[in-house]
């Protein structure tokens, strides 16, 4: 794993903020907001303290304040605004900045407290689709430009488990499931460690009163002929991401309905990038292809995702 970033160009800094390089420059000249440091070629190069301070500045100044204000500012005063607006505001963007913020920072204070309102005036299905999710996903792609280095994603990523375990908790204690309906069984295959979505899956349909059981990361088919003792009608959901690979990912898919499918009131739901290598003519009766949440919820929970 890479070292923590902690030099940036001023790139990174526009992909990261969504302000334009040459905005950052304009900022710098005429009010003097930045300092980059210099190479030996000339080329700007800012500190984590530049960006965390861009971050902010970017905040305030999305939220209404005009840049010439910002920069009469103190530099103490920056931050306790930018923790008042994300803090109060209802604006997803604003909850998402704060959350970048939280990341830069490898601040956890700032992530709760921001969670902890969105939570008191949202259902956390709205948090998860709505924030955290494209969240996540403009992570991911600063991550696979260097703007940010594995150990921020990591970061936010695992904040991001927290709570959904923390809810899933929630609904598993005062939600009773409705025990004669087709029980869900929520899995990776074998090497596969991206586990986010089946989590919230899990708590999702927690929340419908259904019943799971979530068994996470990394499970070999044959393991899952355990759950036949347990019940003979089954929903299995799972989440490829990397793995199986798209060179095995059919015959992952043939083998599961012989080992687990057929002969068995079970079924299979597939969800992730890797689908797009499945040959929809080679699918095997019982097993269903998503494209996104949404999608299976309407479908086989018979429910709207935003009621």
């Amino acid at each position: 794993m890479k070292r923590v970033k902690n030099s940036f160009s001023i790139k990174n800094l526009e992909n990261i903020s969504g302000i334009k390089a040459h905005t950052i420059r304009i900022w710098e000249k005429r009010y003097n907001l930045l300092s980059p440091e210099r190479t030996d070629t000339n080329i700007r190069r800012y500190s984590l303290d530049s960006l965390r301070k861009l971050l902010n500045i970017t905040l305030l100044y999305n939220h209404g304040f005009k840049i010439s204000k910002i920069a009469n500012l103190d530099e103490g005063e920056i931050p306790i605004l930018v923790r008042d607006i994300a803090l109060k505001s209802n604006s997803e963007q604003v909850s998402i900045n704060a959350f970048k913020l939280s990341m830069v920072n490898f601040d956890t204070l700032l992530f709760d407290a921001t969670f902890d309102e969105l939570i008191a005036k949202n259902d956390f299905t709205f948090i998860y689709l709505n924030i955290f999710i494209p969240l996540l996903n403009e992570l991911g792609i600063l991550w696979q430009t260097g703007a940010i280095s594995p150990s921020h994603e990591h970061f936010i990523v695992n904040l991001v488990k927290q709570k959904i375990h923390i809810q899933t908790e929630i609904i598993q204690r005062s939600n009773a499931p409705d025990i004669n309906a087709k029980k869900f069984v929520l899995f990776l295959p074998e090497d596969e460690i991206h586990e986010l979505t089946i989590l919230f899956l899990n708590y999702f349909i927690l929340q419908r009163g259904r019943k799971t059981i979530f068994l996470g990361q990394s499970v070999p088919t044959k393991s899952l002929k355990t759950l036949m003792s347990f019940s003979a009608s089954l929903h299995y959901l799972t989440y490829l991401t990397v793995e199986p690979n798209k060179e095995e990912i059919d015959e992952y898919l043939s083998d599961f309905h012989s080992e687990i499918i057929k002969g068995f009131d079970n079924q299979l739901s597939v969800f992730g990038p890797q689908t797009q290598f499945i040959d929809s003519d080679k699918l095997p009766e019982g097993i269903q292809i998503f494209e996104d949440i949404i999608t299976f919820v309407e479908q086989e929970l018979q429910s709207s995702i935003f009621v």
